[in-house]
């Protein structure tokens, strides 16, 4: 099996991150748009699989981490690739999504300082 390429690494963590942030962000965000009912309380019914996709979306970012960073890349001249400024690209976008990722992993616990 082929390890996962930098992009689809990161798509792979941000997946795992919705999943494991579900159980939380969910019902606050729909409270927040004022939308209600008894139903939002049963989100919270993926609670018990957040370390799982904890573990995924860390899992996912060293993936990509390790191919932006530690993996030396391999270009023919004159592709996208061989320009180092995608290779820039790439790793800002690494570092955006990977700081989001980890504030939306952390709102559970950063939640309750807030009301």
């Amino acid at each position: 099996m082929a390890l996962l390429t930098g992009k689809s690494s990161l798509v792979a963590g941000i997946l795992a991150a919705i999943g494991a942030s579900v159980c939380c962000v969910g019902p606050l965000l729909l409270l927040a748009l004022g939308i209600g009912g008894t139903w939002v309380g049963s989100l919270t019914a993926m609670e018990p699989y957040r370390p799982f996709f904890i573990g995924l979306t860390l899992l996912f970012l060293g993936l990509a981490f390790r191919k932006l960073y530690l993996v030396p890349q391999l270009c023919t001249p004159g592709t996208p690739c061989a320009d180092p400024r995608t290779r820039r690209r790439q790793r800002l976008t690494f570092w955006i999504v990977a700081i989001l990722l980890l504030a939306l992993l952390a709102v559970p616990w950063l939640a309750p300082l807030f009301y």
